[in-house]
């Protein structure tokens, strides 16, 4: 449960900082930047993965770029849901997916693991001369 929160906290801080950075992109309150941090995770959860699958040869004969319209798509798309959370147009979308992961890159390069897994590896080999 902390894990869910703190990747919440990150997405909606990063989509704070992209809605005050871009004019393009419209958060008009609190509740709902929550809602679309939420929305988005989703979204990017559930949604993009099949946009991502369905736009693979497209994608490939781009050489990868429209990668950045998949972004931007399922950006918008968490936009067109919430309520009070606006993006302009398609370029919008797409600037703002590509802020919101390098923002979100950015604090979570300065989150430490909660606990690490220690692995020792035993050798139990037997050397016979």
């Amino acid at each position: 449960m902390g894990w869910f929160f703190v990747n919440w906290l990150t997405t909606a801080v990063a989509l704070g900082a992209v809605a005050w950075i871009l004019p393009g992109v419209t958060i008009v309150s609190l509740p709902a930047l929550a809602v679309a941090a939420i929305v988005l995770g989703i979204v990017n959860a559930i949604v993009k993965p099949v946009l991502v699958l369905l736009t693979l040869p497209l994608t490939v004969m781009t050489l990868g770029i429209f990668y950045l319209i998949v972004n931007g798509m399922a950006f918008a798309l968490a936009a067109w849901i919430v309520p009070g959370f606006e993006v302009r147009s398609l370029g919008w979308a797409m600037l703002g997916a590509a802020l919101v992961g390098l923002v979100s890159m950015c604090i979570g390069a300065f989150r430490q693991p909660t606990h690490r897994r220690r692995i020792d590896v035993i050798d139990v080999t037997a050397r016979r001369e």
